[in-house]
C-alpha cells in the first residue's frame, strides 16, 4: 500500500524523502537527526508507535515558535489517533497531506525517575496497560487473536490497586483503588475504543478518566460502553480536564502510551499546547 500512497501524494505535489526505519528506536533517532538538520516536516508511516517515535525524535528540541509539522500514513496496525478526525484511515490522511489541512495539536509531556517522553495520544496504567503489555510480551505474533486472548486473561486475573495522583490544585494524592486511569489529548485507543470521549487535541488540557474499583462481572456488562464511550457515565467512573498530573508512585509500573507498552516511574505529567503542527 506504501507505493501507491506515496504515488498519489507525489501526484498531489508533495514531495517525499523516504527513510525507511530498521527496528524499534530508529524513528526517533531518524525524526532528531532530521529536525537537527532543519527539516519541519514530517509523515508518520505505520501505526501509533510510528507516530510515538516521531514525535520523541522531534520533542524536547522542538521550538514553540515553529511547531513542527506531522502528517500521517495510517498503515499499521493501530491508528487511534486519526479517528478523531475520520474513520476513514489513509484516504482521509492522504486527502488532508494533498489539501494541507493542518490544525495545532497539544503534546503531552511525562517526566519519570529516568527521563521525559511526549505523547499526542494518551497514557494509561491498569486494565488497558495490563492487556497491552501481556499481548506485548506473549501473544504478539498473533494479530486480533492475541489482543483478545489478552483482555479474557487480564479479565480473569482482574487487578484493582491504587495508583495515587493529584491534579492541578489539589492538596492530596487520590489513593483509591482503581479499574484504571488514563491521561488523554485524543478519544479513542485501541483502533475504535473511545475511552475519553470528550477529549480534545487542542485546548490545552489533559482528559483525565478514572474508573473505580469495579467488579469482573460488572466490567464484562460494561465493556460495551469503553467503545461509544458511555462508560464514564458509570457510577464508579469520573472525568475531568486538568492542566497537571503529580504521580506518588512507590516504584515502576507498566504503561501504555500511544500503543506502545513501556514499565516507568511516573512523576508528573502537563501540557504542550499547541506544540505541534498536524495534518489531519
Amino acid at each position: 500500500m506504501l507505493g501507491p500512497a506515496l504515488e498519489r501524494l507525489r501526484a498531489g505535489g508533495i514531495a517525499v524523502d523516504l527513510v525507511e526505519t530498521g527496528g524499534v528506536g530508529d524513528a526517533t533517532r531518524i525524526a532528531r537527526e532530521a529536525y537537527a538538520s532543519g527539516r519541519r516536516k514530517f509523515i508518520a508511516v505505520g501505526g501509533d508507535g510510528t507516530s510515538y517515535e516521531v514525535v520523541n525524535g522531534l520533542f524536547p528540541e522542538a521550538s514553540a515558535a515553529e511547531p513542527p509539522t506531522l502528517g500521517f500514513l495510517p498503515l499499521g496496525t493501530g491508528n487511534s489517533f486519526l479517528r478523531d478526525f475520520s474513520d476513514r484511515g489513509v484516504e482521509h490522511a492522504i486527502e488532508s497531506l494533498i489539501s494541507r489541512r493542518t490544525q495545532a495539536c497539544d503534546v503531552l509531556r511525562l517526566r519519570h525517575r529516568t527521563g521525559v517522553i511526549h505523547y499526542i495520544n494518551l497514557l494509561s496504567v491498569g486494565f488497558p496497560a495490563d492487556v497491552a503489555t501481556l499481548r506485548e510480551r506473549r501473544f504478539s505474533g498473533h494479530g486480533e487473536l492475541g489482543y483478545i486472548i489478552s483482555i479474557f486473561l487480564g479479565l480473569a486475573r482482574l487487578r484493582r490497586r491504587p495508583f495515587p495522583v493529584r491534579a492541578d490544585g489539589e492538596t492530596e494524592f487520590d489513593r483509591r483503588r482503581c479499574l484504571f486511569l488514563t491521561f488523554n489529548n485524543s478519544k479513542f485507543t485501541g483502533g475504535t475504543m473511545m475511552i475519553a470521549p470528550k477529549a480534545e487535541v487542542n485546548n490545552g488540557l489533559i482528559e483525565y478518566v478514572r474508573w473505580g474499583a469495579i467488579g469482573r462481572l460488572g466490567l464484562m456488562r460494561n465493556l460495551p460502553g469503553l467503545y461509544d464511550g458511555t462508560h464514564i457515565e458509570h457510577r464508579l467512573a469520573e472525568r475531568k480536564a486538568v492542566r497537571r498530573v503529580e504521580f506518588d508512585l512507590n516504584e515502576a509500573v507498566d504503561v501504555m502510551v500511544d500503543g506502545e507498552v513501556l514499565t516507568l516511574h511516573c512523576e508528573k505529567l502537563d501540557v504542550l499546547p499547541g506544540a505541534l503542527t498536524v495534518m489531519a
